[in-house]
């Protein structure tokens, strides 16, 4: 299992490095590089656009790589996400400005953002599954939490590189070529992924499955037309925890930076701080969801979110680095309590046959709901001298809405009536 769990942290983190590498760029470099044409505020929203391109795909993605996970296996689908993601991220890091090929460029950074978020919609329900599908019964959200560390230590990766570059290159050095580097670096990463991942073996549900002849034929269609119902309940579930992070990793950079004057480095070190805390947090949130449930984590983490936004925005308004690193802390530790126990609940709610592609389109569109506009939004709300009330109200908003559709999910714990049915569908925790 501690190999296992390895495997599927490194390909995770490999894989939200090249994904978050490219948020950080939108957030400060992005915007002049390649709209050059728009005003400062109309660049950070076209290159947060290009941002959540990535997010469209992921759906897409997860509908590809499941049906391979759930015909061919789980093992092969975390190969090929891997390659597909780095190769893009790599090439992003090639793509010349629009001083010098002009409208092609923007053009060019859509579509290699569209093969990133391809990629990654296939990774997380491999890694998940390969941890959780191995793992003992009783432990299995703590082992699925692993692939859920990947996301964090890719940020810490990605905004380590970009710190790093900020901090020793002039500012037209890191906006002439420095930024392209922590591109051209998902190259090894990716490959040293691969590496680790070459030896792993297939999962024995799915070998079970094979030997028996259960494969779903067209898993997507089963999942549609036999679990719509909770497909979008978990698509709105998830929705709060990709907003906020997204609110605080991203739109809180460009907003820190441009809005209030605070350096690049020290907004950077405030967010990097608070997830290395989240990253640590995470297996001990997934251990209490073993114990107590993976639905009452949720719904507290939820429940979290919803009152803290109002506070956060206040805090980060403040332009102090200390209270900003608390707005952000608070919420990303609301936002782990829900996504530690994630790699186990979601998994659990459907049967095996359709486990991967229901598991990863759920996850991933609740990416789209919350994750694609919330830059976006945010950035265009954030307007006025005062603090920025309206990006609150639009996080707490959507923390409302994920709370009513965890509220109406099942529990799946085996200590909680594992196999019985909910109201949203029935959980099979086999």
């Amino acid at each position: 299992m501690g190999r296992l769990a390895a495997a599927s942290l490194a390909g995770t983190a490999v894989e939200f490095y090249d994904f978050y590498v490219y948020g950080t760029a939108a957030a400060l470099v992005l915007g002049p590089l390649f709209f050059p044409t728009f005003s400062p505020l109309a660049g950070t929203l076209a290159a947060f656009g290009t941002f959540a391109v990535g997010f469209v795909s992921r759906p897409l993605g997860a509908v590809v790589f499941g049906h391979v996970g759930d015909r061919r296996g789980r093992r092969p689908v975390l190969f090929a996400s891997l390659a597909l993601t780095g190769a893009a991220t790599v090439a992003v890091g090639c793509v010349p400005s629009y001083a010098v090929i002009g409208p092609a460029a923007p053009v060019l950074l859509l579509v290699l953002r569209f093969l990133q978020g391809l990629g990654l919609g296939g990774e997380w329900g491999g890694a998940v599954l390969l941890a959780g599908e191995h793992a003992p019964r009783r432990r299995r959200a703590l082992w699925a939490s692993f692939p859920q560390v990947g996301p964090s230590v890719g940020f810490l990766l990605a905004n380590g590189v970009m710190l790093a570059l900020s901090a020793g290159l002039s500012d037209a050095a890191f906006r002439s070529w420095g930024w392209r580097v922590p591109f051209w670096a998902a190259g090894l990463l990716a490959l040293g992924g691969l590496l680790l991942r070459s030896s792993l073996a297939e999962t024995p549900q799915f070998r079970e499955l094979a030997e028996t002849g259960r494969r779903a034929g067209a898993p997507f269609l089963e999942v549609v037309r036999g679990h719509w119902r909770l497909l979008l309940l978990t698509a709105g579930a998830l929705a709060v925890g990709y907003a906020v992070f997204y609110a605080v990793s991203t739109w809180a950079l460009a907003y820190g930076t441009e809005r209030l004057g605070v350096s690049r480095t020290v907004m950077l070190g405030c967010v990097m701080a608070a997830v290395a805390v989240q990253g640590a947090v995470t297996p001990f949130a997934a251990m209490l969801g073993d114990r107590y449930g993976r639905r009452p984590m949720c719904l507290a983490g939820c429940t979290v979110c919803a009152l803290w936004m109002f506070p956060m925005v206040g805090l980060l308004h403040t332009g102090r680095p200390v209270l900003m690193f608390l707005a952000i802390l608070v919420a990303l530790l609301a936002f782990i309590t829900m996504f530690a126990v994630i790699g186990a609940y979601l998994p659990e709610l459907y049967e095996p046959r359709v486990r991967c592609t229901g598991a990863a389109v759920g996850y991933n569109l609740a990416g789209v709901l919350g994750g694609a506009l919330t830059p976006v939004v945010a950035t265009a709300a954030a307007g006025g001298s005062g603090p920025p009330w309206s990006v609150a109200a639009y996080l707490a908003g959507v923390a409302v809405v994920s709370l009513g559709c965890f509220a109406l999910l099942p529990e799946t714990v085996p200590a909680a009536g594992a196999g019985r049915r909910g109201r949203a569908g029935e959980p099979a925790t086999a």
